[in-house]
């Protein structure tokens, strides 16, 4: 992979994180645009680096191990999992920010494929992403009609 390529990699993830972030920007949830944006992008920028050094130190075998890049992308959803932890917030008997710290989840995960440079996985996950934010949301409001959720929708994260 060039590093021209890796440029391209790591602007796809920031712009599929700007969609899923855009869609909570949009409803006024706390992590937004920016965030989402920038966990995306942080996730292909660990991928990138992943297999840049792994060009650049070769194939790990038996015989010849120096480095293990493949553990980076197993620290990015450690990483991103404390990142969501720190978006939940419990008050009373309610637990807020869920659906927030999955979406960050999912941009790090949208993020990492689209890094590796698979654009078609990503893509899909994006539009699979939004499609759970945005039409769910309307099932969801149809499921629980007149519930206290709809009440305090605009001022609460979506459970």
């Amino acid at each position: 992979m060039s590093e021209f390529e890796a440029l391209f990699r790591v602007g796809v993830a920031t712009v599929l994180g700007a969609l899923l972030g855009l869609e909570r920007e949009m409803t006024g949830k706390p992590a937004g645009l920016r965030t989402h944006m920038l966990v995306a992008e942080g996730a292909a920028l660990f991928m990138v680096v992943s297999i840049l050094l792994t060009q650049q130190f070769g194939v790990l075998n038996a015989a010849n191990v120096r480095v293990d890049v493949t553990r980076i992308g197993s620290t990015i959803v450690t990483g991103v999992g404390f990142l969501g932890a720190g978006m939940i917030l419990q008050a009373r008997d309610r637990v807020y920010g869920l659906t927030t710290a999955a979406g960050i989840w999912v941009a790090a995960a949208i993020g990492t494929v689209a890094g590796s440079g698979f654009y078609i996985v990503s893509v899909f996950g994006t539009i699979l992403g939004l499609l759970t934010l945005v039409a769910l949301r309307v099932v969801e409001r149809r499921l629980r009609p007149g519930s206290f959720a709809d009440d305090v929708e605009d001022v609460e994260e979506d459970e």
